[in-house]
């Protein structure tokens, strides 16, 4: 997904045009392309002028609109408001966590129809604790070590997979240090059970896309223990002396389906489930 930016992106005073803009290069972009946008936050006087300029010419070419700064579940009922007022009644909703507050509320607003994602605003989670997080926690190694940001994430993550949503980690802004973007995206994968993570450079995306993919030992005991599996027609199998089952296929499933998403080579005896309908 390509998200264009109208909170941050918009010069004060300038938040129309950047809207009239941002509609002119969705409607744009190639037909295949998945195009997302970012709104300012419900209580932003520009708010309801995003939607109607936006949402209200542009949905059709949307994949998504991305919600800043929300706090509870009446922020998503005001955005859904707002877009089914001009016909972007399937427009699927994402929400920035922020603040303590959203930390707080993040399973009931994940609960949401709406909401098909949440993702981590690190730098605002960090000055809304008015100077008592510091500084370093914004960086690439603090945001994974003060206890209260990670608190935060691990509230997040849970609520999304609590109510089949996906969770976005925040970005890395060290872009040009791709050892640590891979550690970071490592982490977030791997111990913070995160599904997603946010590029701001085109630099990032392959790096994310290796941290996030499973290893190739992940991949083929996977397709080991699928195809014994779908053999034995979902019966619990044996695989190297450990007793596997309906539990556990669904995991190994998963692990498949990530491997497909992120361009991983399959193995022959898996493959043709996830080759495209003919």
């Amino acid at each position: 997904d390509v998200t264009l930016d109208c909170e941050d992106g918009a010069p004060v005073g300038g938040e129309a045009e950047h809207a009239a803009l941002v509609t002119e290069l969705a409607l744009a972009a190639a037909p295949e392309a998945r195009v997302a946008v970012r709104i300012h936050p419900v209580d932003h006087p520009a708010f309801e002028s995003d939607i109607q300029t936006i949402a209200g010419r542009a949905a059709s070419r949307l994949c998504h609109v991305m919600l800043p700064k929300v706090e509870s579940v009446d922020d998503i009922e005001r955005a859904v408001r707002a877009l089914d007022a001009v016909g972007a009644t399937a427009l699927p909703l994402h929400a920035l966590i922020e603040s303590p507050a959203s930390v707080h509320r993040a399973f009931d607003i994940a609960a949401h129809p709406r909401i098909q994602s949440l993702s981590f605003g690190l730098m605002d989670f960090v000055s809304a604790h008015g100077g008592a997080i510091p500084g370093e926690a914004m960086g690439v190694q603090g945001q994974f070590t003060h206890p209260l940001v990670l608190r935060a994430k691990m509230e997040m993550s849970s609520a999304c997979h609590a109510h089949g949503k996906v969770p976005s980690h925040c970005v890395v802004t060290e872009f040009k240090d791709k050892n640590a973007l891979a550690a970071a995206a490592r982490k977030a994968a791997r111990e913070l059970g995160y599904t997603r993570m946010w590029s701001i450079h085109p630099d990032q995306i392959r790096v994310l896309l290796e941290a996030f993919a499973p290893a190739d030992d992940e991949i083929e005991t996977a397709s080991k223990i699928i195809t014994a599996a779908s053999a034995a027609q979902w019966a619990p199998v044996s695989h190297d002396g450990k007793l596997e089952d309906r539990a556990s296929y669904r995991y190994h499933w998963q692990v498949l389906e990530r491997a497909h998403q992120t361009g991983r080579r399959l193995p022959e005896d898996v493959k043709g489930w996830f080759q495209p309908a003919s």
